[in-house]
């Protein structure tokens, strides 16, 4: 079969959701294709699959975040997403690699550090508390050179505004000078976002 028909029977595949616990166990295999786009479709698949079935998923979450030190930059910010959407359903199932996650923060790929991002809102979605000590990594990032970086990293601060005000009620003030100030217009709207899911 040829990458690109591979890659539409996994769009097809995406699609179909009744289908995906059975074929856990074949994207999983697709994680050791030769080609780079085939292992970057097969992570995201698995962060799906992992969302909807975390305890399918558990066993494979080392080869998951194997691609955490991948010199390709699309197949990082991939396993960082599956990692974040499988943690927001189960976070023991991704707990020994969660320390490491922040590193991602200061990427030199704007992409990896935007999916770094996801990837802890949709872990803080279910598991606020983990991010007590780690604000300020979320603090630095609001003054991103990367636009899109700086039009997500406020949603981080919405998602946990609205669960554990308290985390981000001291950065309240900095989010206020954003709204006001920032060049990008997503990036005021989402900091006005940030601090009414927080008061």
């Amino acid at each position: 079969m040829s990458e690109a028909e591979l890659y539409k029977e996994l769009g097809d595949l995406t699609k179909n959701k009744d289908k995906w616990k059975e074929n856990i166990p074949y994207v999983v295999s697709l994680l050791n294709h030769e080609s780079t786009k085939i292992r970057a479709k097969a992570l995201w698949m698995l962060g799906e699959m992992g969302l909807k079935y975390p305890s399918e998923v558990t066993d494979d979450v080392p080869a998951i975040a194997a691609f955490l030190d991948n010199d390709e930059p699309i197949l990082r910010e991939r396993a960082i997403n599956a990692l974040g959407r499988i943690g927001r359903s189960d976070f023991e199932a991704i707990k020994p690699f969660w320390p490491d996650m922040f590193r991602f923060s200061e990427d030199e790929d704007s992409n990896v550090r935007l999916n770094f991002i996801w990837a802890s809102e949709n872990i803080a979605t279910n598991s606020p508390e983990l991010y007590e000590n780690q604000m300020q990594i979320y603090e630095k990032l609001l003054y991103d050179e990367n636009d899109k970086v700086r039009m997500e990293v406020p949603e981080i601060f919405r998602v946990l505004g609205k669960r554990k005000p308290e985390l981000v009620n001291p950065y309240l003030e900095q989010l206020r000078t954003i709204s006001e100030n920032d060049s990008n217009r997503v990036v005021r709207i989402h900091c006005l976002g940030a601090i009414k899911a927080s008061t």
